[in-house]
């Protein structure tokens, strides 16, 4: 997925022609709402479609109603594709001759909302741009850095950091993530030893040593908004030596968390 703000403005300049229209729409597909128990949204999907549908008919404009037909039909194939794997919100905007094509699903909340006009209808996605910038969540925990690039409440793309203590650099750490050793600093008890041993004496050293390695990638990422989430003292030195602006710092030990609950304690 693009990031949201460049879509953005590419929707910005989408303009429908004569019959063929740009169908928007933001659909809440929240199973947590109290109001979603039953599978409201396919309701209010089956509702939104169909009255643009009767509308048509009754003014008996055949080839606007053939280009709502297709999208319709486009609009139907996706939700049927994405109907068990929901998220809080789908979003889509469409036209009749496939030229727009815009459809995601959100992890955020969305008010129902269905369109058939010239323009697209971008409030609500506007909304979700400026409340949901490209962000940076820093997790830290001892020799451990996480980086989780995010953009509208969706994680992009991670990135982690350990402490090699024999060589006392930071590296890059490869490859997929299968979780950590069960002393939780790295792979040897003789890494975990000397970690024990040296971490008082150089943790201020150590964490300022990472903090160009993050603002790097804050620029890189070009990241609006940065959290570190991690316990003292671990989280205020980077706070401290990032040259890069900290939105918060949150006081707790999430780098072993599921990625969404980090995301909903850092960003809901």
């Amino acid at each position: 997925m693009k990031d949201i703000q460049d879509i953005v403005k590419e929707l910005e300049n989408v303009r429908g022609t004569g019959a063929n229209k740009i169908f928007t729409m933001y659909l809440n597909t929240d199973l947590s709402d109290p109001d979603q128990q039953s599978g409201e949204w396919k309701i209010h999907l089956k509702n939104g479609l169909n009255n643009f549908e009767h509308y048509l008919k009754e003014a008996d404009d055949q080839e606007e109603l053939k280009n709502f037909k297709q999208v319709k039909k486009q609009v139907k194939d996706f939700m049927g594709e994405i109907e068990r794997d929901l998220m809080r919100g789908v979003i889509i905007i469409a036209s009749g001759d496939g030229e727009v094509w815009f459809a995601e699903r959100v992890q955020m909340h969305l008010q129902n909302e269905f369109e058939w006009q010239e323009t697209p209808v971008l409030d609500q996605l506007k909304t979700l741009s400026e409340k949901y910038p490209k962000t940076g969540i820093i997790l830290v925990q001892q020799n451990q850095v996480k980086l989780m690039d995010t953009n509208l409440n969706q994680v992009k793309d991670t990135a982690e950091y350990e402490l090699d203590v024999e060589e006392d650099t930071w590296k890059m750490k490869q490859g997929p993530r299968h979780g950590r050793a069960k002393q939780g600093l790295g792979a040897s008890s003789v890494q975990k030893d000397l970690f024990n041993d040296r971490y008082e004496a150089n943790q201020y050293r150590w964490y300022k040593s990472i903090a160009p390695k993050l603002d790097k990638q804050a620029k890189d990422r070009e990241w609006k908004r940065i959290f570190i989430v991690g316990e003292a003292p671990a989280s205020k030195t980077l706070e401290t030596e990032m040259n890069k602006e900290v939105e918060e710092v949150i006081l707790k030990n999430m780098l072993d968390h599921e990625e969404s609950k980090v995301l909903d304690t850092v960003l809901d």
